[in-house]
């Protein structure tokens, strides 16, 4: 008998840490404006303390912890990119993000300068995962920005 009760406890015990992990897995979406940094910013230290480099896949938000590593997808054409979060925006910016020029030009709004975006928060793996194939396509094509 007190083996079927600790059996029983223990389903209750596994069963709860896994609805607890479906809960804190749950992806925040949000949509809205995406700007990208102006060069001047290269050289400059982030609120992470991190240089920015207008080379790399970050992003500025003043909605998202630091160290967030999100997906960005552009609304108009569907391509992603994923990005870090490693600095604030002006208090007074009202966009959702402003990324790095090499991010904008994933997403192919360089040139048009604001895109509407959605974003989802991932994992810390898969975030690190996704920028190291970004830069590696990005290489291959030559493209270095």
């Amino acid at each position: 008998m007190k083996f079927l009760q600790t059996m029983a406890l223990l389903m209750i015990v596994l069963f709860g840490a896994q609805v607890l992990q479906a809960q804190s897995r749950k992806q925040v979406v949000k949509d809205g404006t995406a700007s990208y940094y102006h060069s001047k910013f290269n050289g400059r230290k982030t609120a992470t303390g991190d240089i920015f480099q207008n080379s790399k896949f970050t992003a500025a938000s003043n909605q998202l912890k630091l160290n967030t590593y999100i997906k960005v997808t552009n609304l108009s054409n569907g391509r992603t990119v994923y990005v870090k979060v490693n600095d604030r925006m002006a208090a007074s910016n009202k966009r959702l993000l402003d990324l790095t020029e090499a991010a904008a030009e994933a997403l192919d709004y360089r040139e048009e300068g604001l895109a509407q975006v959605k974003f989802e928060i991932v994992t810390e793996d898969e975030g690190r995962k996704g920028i190291l194939a970004q830069r590696e396509a990005r290489d291959n094509k030559g493209n270095t920005l």
